[in-house]
């Protein structure tokens, strides 16, 4: 396998080398800090190298590479320039040699206290209820400042909360504008949605006309979630029906676990990032009442298996190449957006949790005996997009929802507290069986490079009969934005390609349009991939507050453990993979499986909210069921299976 790196830079176009760890040779330069000679690296800012050499400047608007811009004046310090001393925002401010910083002076600390009880001024301060309560970088600055009063009183905004969507709520009256949205938008993920409305007072931060974000190109990647430091933008919760469903007597109620949820949920109990807490996941999930606890893995594995000979038979025909991947729900609405001419290109595939459900309330229900309109499914997922795909007309089968309920990481863990569960004192229990088992290659999903690392291990063992040394799958691995490789199969190079972050994806999808030819392409919406998906935890306490995004390597790291702690590591290699393609599917691809595990794609246009003409034509393959006519493959022997499973 060869590899080529393709990319000017790891993440886009001007946002910087955000995610590896390359270092870097840098002139280094020595100024002085409250009294203290620190070195720095030259084109370093002040707050950086303050943080660097452990002095902590309070900021809110601040993302390294991404939003240096100094709006929120919370990072001020003093600098000494020709014997006088001038304030400065730190963050925005470059190191220089000899330069003197004071970042704690009786002035610093007073500009600094009025700066943010302007902010509070208008900020509505219903604090025990909010959503962000104990996690909201405002308040913590406000607590650490000592801010028990606001002396600046007078108009407030009222602004209508947006919550008509089933991804993100918008509450502009909590709204600091910081632009930490606009920036991780517009220049990480290049989808453009926010921008600043209005002036002076009245400005706020908003897509096109203050339209809810179901009326404009919003991806639902969830990454201005992430980003924000209030609760001005959040997820929307649905932890009271999940509840009503376990109280209800009639309903059975099973749940998933998305790959990354096992290396992600034990950061909101205090765990190290890139703990892997499977173990107590599951205990958990147990106490709160779940009839069953299965692992999403198990259906990335089945995943793996149709995606697998998808490609194969791409690529045997040479139709519709480059098989792109649709397991990332917000990348696969961006090219519904931006790229509707290369929506036949997509994995007719649905993602890893919609499988799941689909067979939930087919394949289960059938093996229990169970009634499928009693079902009620719940995935537990790290992204906001998945609440979107969940509500999506074409995520199910007859009358039925594939999944019920999208809950978030952090959902979850709201939910753990409410219960009264103390989560590390929780023993590791093992996920249910038939649809908790899973290989590592299940596990790596959940980071950029892993599905095609795991769909490669697939095919590589489909085309020849051999298993090829997982080591030789490294140079498909990085946080690189974009990554391209050489991989053989049935003799022949395949050229594919590995894009994370929408803004690369955007730098890839613009190679194909100009000719550039490939024959797969993984694609992951959020920065890192699932790692860094919108529904993750937020870091917005004293102890985990982060000016960057760097974190992502540690959780992906995690995963890759997982995955070499796996005794099966391919998906052809799953045991229940291998039983339910023997008992109820016959084979990848049959007939059978592209009604319960494909789908079709509907272009959207750039503008969706705006009567310009729309985007020409309708779904995009659609057909009978949910196999769209394009993939609607006569397989013999398949009609008579059908009729022996009336459950679908």
């Amino acid at each position: 396998m060869e590899k080529q790196e393709f990319s000017p830079g790891p993440v886009v176009r001007k946002t910087g080398r955000l995610y590896d760890n390359l270092e870097k040779e840098t002139k280094k330069v020595k100024l002085i800090i409250d009294g203290r000679e620190v070195e720095a690296s030259e084109g370093m800012n002040i707050l950086e190298a303050a943080h660097a050499a452990g002095i902590e400047i309070p900021s809110l608007c601040y993302l390294r590479r991404i939003n240096e811009i100094g709006a929120c004046r919370v990072c001020l310090v003093e600098v000494e320039m020709k014997g006088m001393r001038t304030l400065q925002a730190s963050c925005a401010y470059p190191v220089s040699e000899e330069l003197v910083v004071h970042t704690s002076s009786p002035r610093v600390r007073r500009v600094r206290k009025t700066m943010v009880e302007l902010l509070l001024s208008d900020h509505h301060r219903e604090c025990t209820t909010c959503i962000r309560n104990l996690n909201c970088e405002l308040q913590n600055i406000a607590d650490n400042l000592g801010i028990r009063n606001i002396k600046y009183t007078g108009e407030k905004k009222a602004i209508p909360v947006q919550n008509q969507n089933s991804f993100i709520v918008r509450d502009y009256n909590k709204c600091i504008k910081c632009r930490r949205c606009e920036a991780i938008c517009s220049k990480v993920q290049e989808v453009n949605v926010y921008s600043a409305i209005n002036r002076g007072y009245d400005t706020v931060i908003a897509p096109a006309f203050m339209q809810d974000l179901s009326q404009v190109a919003c991806i639902t990647c969830g990454q201005c979630v992430i980003a924000c430091p209030t609760a001005s933008l959040t997820e929307k919760e649905c932890i009271d029906s999940v509840w009503e469903a376990l109280e209800d007597p009639d309903k059975y109620v099973v749940v998933q676990t998305a790959p990354s949820i096992q290396v992600t949920l034990g950061e909101v109990f205090g765990y190290p990032v890139g703990t892997v807490v499977t173990g107590k996941l599951v205990a958990s999930l147990r106490r709160l009442g779940f009839d069953k606890v299965f692992s999403t893995d198990f259906t990335a594995d089945l995943t793996i298996m149709e995606e697998a000979h998808e490609l194969l038979e791409r690529l045997e025909k040479q139709h519709r190449l480059p098989l792109l991947s649709s397991c990332s729900p917000g990348w696969v609405k961006f090219a519904e957006h931006f790229y509707p001419e290369f929506l036949e290109n997509l994995s007719t595939c649905k993602s890893p949790h919609e499988m799941f459900g689909a067979l939930t309330k087919t394949y289960f229900a059938e093996k229990e005996g169970l009634d499928p309109e009693k079902i009620v499914v719940v995935a537990i997922m790290p992204c906001t997009a998945k609440k979107f795909e969940a509500s999506r007309p074409e995520m199910g089968t007859g009358n039925l929802k594939d999944v019920d309920w999208v809950l978030t990481t952090r959902e979850l863990a709201r939910m753990i507290r409410q219960a009264g569960i103390n989560f590390r004192n929780l023993p590791d229990e093992d996920y249910d069986t038939p649809m908790g088992i899973a290989s590592g290659a299940g596990a790596i999903f959940g980071s950029t490079g892993g599905v095609i690392e795991a769909a490669v291990r697939t095919a590589y063992y489909l085309t020849s009969g051999q298993e090829l040394d997982i080591l030789n799958y490294e140079e498909l691995r990085g946080f690189s934005g974009l990554k391209e490789a050489w991989v053989e199969l049935k003799g022949r190079p395949i050229k594919v390609a590995i894009a994370h972050g929408t803004g690369n994806a955007r730098i890839l999808m613009d190679r194909l349009k100009a000719g550039e030819k490939f024959d797969y392409a993984e694609i992951m919406a959020c920065p890192g991939g699932c790692v860094g998906g919108g529904g993750q935890p937020i870091f917005g306490t004293r102890e985990h507050k982060e000016i960057s995004l760097d974190y992502r390597h540690n959780r992906a790291d995690a995963l890759d453990r997982i995955d070499y702690s796996k005794e099966l590591r391919r998906a052809h290699e799953n045991p229940a993979v291998k039983k339910i393609y023997e008992d109820f599917l016959g084979h990848p691809l049959s007939d059978i499986s592209k009604k319960l595990l494909h789908t079709y794609y509907t272009p959207r246009g750039a503008l969706p909210g705006f009567k310009m003409g729309g985007t020409k034509g309708g779904y995009a393959g659609r057909g009978e069921g949910n196999a769209p006519p394009h993939d609607s493959r006569e397989i013999k022997g398949d009609e008579q299976f059908v009729k022996n499973h009336p459950a679908v």
